[in-house]
């Protein structure tokens, strides 16, 4: 029988590696929480006099990423945390039509003046928890025109720009469905297809995963043949014209494909086709832009194959915007990207954006 020290001595020695076996297990995180992704906070707040999900990560001067047509927040799932390490708050919001977001049913509730609103509101209602007036703007399509415009309609509210994929060149002297119907007249065109009240809506809302999947593509992305290749109206919609993706390009997940056609499913995409039913409203209603210029800091990114751009180049596109955007950092075309840049190229366009953003707010500071 063993001493009753020894006892003791095993005793002791038992609870010390009970307990430091229990404080290994509660400081040391299961795999599943390391390796998990840092996520945004999902909230809603009221803007301009409805609700608006946002997206938001970290601290800082406040950082608004504008998504366009057909996306949502998530298309700003890499920047989000980017910006935020990088010592900003960044919100990137469903905007109105979209995922969780108000869905007003009035055509004109979608025009220039509601849209660029909606952004101020963000600015408001955020500034009532951190204090924050002003805000620098990211916008991606047709959230590059929101935001575009917003540096025209409220100057004072947005301190600098970063566009992405679509230039600013001015008001213009007719609005681009009328440059389109006279150039295209019967032919197909997706911008003078969504005109047409209810019908594209009715299109992508019975099949929501077949347009996000043909849309959510590389340049160089396999397709197989379109089931139409008419090149008049008449001939059928916009899903039988793209050629099915015959798989993902790398930057697109099945789980982020999922999440796209999941909010689409949800919201219906008519409210994101309301803001092309505005291109008419949106010129006739502003003439007050006319020789109006962007003098806030600005850079353009996009991807060089970004069918947007119809392949003008860097020095080309610097040279279409001198005259309207006088304070124009710089132009950068990511090489074999297309047009969803932040996703494609992300690391790439996250580096370019917060060397843009901390030259800007130090240029704010002095």
């Amino acid at each position: 029988m063993p001493h009753q020290n020894t006892l003791i001595t095993r005793a002791s020695r038992l609870a010390f590696l009970w307990m430091l076996s229990s404080l290994l297990v509660f400081a040391v995180p299961a795999e599943s929480a390391v390796n998990k992704p840092i996520a945004p906070t999902l909230r809603t707040i009221e803007s301009n006099g409805i609700h608006l999900r946002i997206a938001e990560m970290g601290t800082g001067p406040l950082v608004i990423l504008v998504h366009g047509w057909p996306e949502s927040w998530y298309s700003w799932r890499h920047q989000l945390p980017a910006l935020a390490a990088a010592g900003f708050h960044a919100v990137a919001p469903d905007m109105r039509g979209y995922g969780e977001s108000d869905k007003p049913q009035a055509v004109e509730d979608y025009d220039i003046h509601h849209v660029t609103a909606d952004i101020v509101g963000i600015v408001d209602a955020l500034g009532k928890e951190t204090g924050e007036k002003t805000a620098i703007l990211v916008g991606h399509d047709w959230g590059a025109i929101v935001a575009w415009q917003c540096m025209l309609l409220h100057p004072q509210r947005f301190t600098a720009l970063i566009a992405m994929s679509v230039p600013y060149t001015g008001h213009g002297q007719q609005s681009i469905v009328q440059g389109l119907q006279k150039a295209l007249r019967d032919n197909f065109y997706y911008i003078l297809y969504f005109q047409e009240p209810g019908v594209a809506e009715k299109e992508f809302d019975a099949d929501p995963r077949g347009i996000l999947s043909r849309l959510y593509l590389s340049p160089d992305s396999p397709r197989a043949a379109p089931t139409i290749t008419d090149p008049k109206r008449a001939a059928g919609g916009w899903i039988p014209r793209l050629g099915a993706p015959k798989g993902l390009p790398n930057w697109l997940t099945q789980a982020d494909l999922d999440y796209y056609v999941k909010e689409f499913t949800a919201a219906g995409f008519r409210g994101g086709i309301n803001y092309y039913r505005n291109f008419d409203r949106n010129w006739e209603t502003t003439p007050q832009l006319a020789d109006a210029k962007v003098t806030a800091p600005v850079l353009f990114i996009a991807g060089e194959k970004d069918v947007v751009l119809r392949g003008a180049t860097a020095e080309a596109l610097k040279s279409s915007m001198k005259n309207t955007v006088p304070n124009l950092r710089d132009v950068k075309l990511f090489p074999g990207a297309g047009h969803w840049i932040q996703q494609e190229r992300a690391d790439d366009v996250n580096a370019a954006m917060i060397e843009f953003l901390h030259s800007a707010t130090n240029s704010a500071a002095q």
